[in-house]
């Protein structure tokens, strides 16, 4: 599946129609470059979720909790070094929980994830749109 998004606004609506596909146990990759719109996408997410809190990167907290219909778990993986330190975190019991589970970063722990990942790569276009690409691996 895939879209263009040609704003912020844009990115927003496509994060609420893949939330419209989060069930209990969802964990997403978020791909993309620094810039690309990954916590845009999580904000659209947590809107469908009907999470009030703002959403923001979670880069220096590393895990954001949030409530809302499912709970979710917003993880940024961008300092940890690996899936020794996810652990020590607790990060494995959110990607096993309850909750939707959104990572950045998530090549830092590739071989920890579900079978059933749900994979968002956000690329930026020559015109600064963005192209929004998932896969279910």
């Amino acid at each position: 599946m895939q879209f263009i998004s040609h704003n912020t606004e844009d990115t927003i609506e496509i994060g609420k129609k893949i939330g419209q596909m989060c069930k209990s146990g969802t964990v997403i990759s978020l791909r993309g470059s620094l810039g690309a719109g990954k916590t845009v996408i999580a904000k659209g997410i947590a809107q469908y979720l009907n999470i009030e809190d703002a959403i923001v990167s979670p880069t220096f907290t590393i895990i954001q909790e949030y409530d809302g219909d499912l709970p979710l778990y917003h993880m940024d993986l961008y300092r940890i070094s690996g899936c020794d330190e996810f652990e020590m975190l607790g990060g494995e019991e959110m990607l096993y929980g309850n909750g939707v589970t959104l990572i950045e970063w998530s090549e830092k722990i590739e071989e920890m994830l579900p079978d059933d990942t749900i994979y968002i790569d956000i690329n930026i276009l020559d015109n600064l749109d963005r192209e929004i690409t998932l896969t279910n691996n």
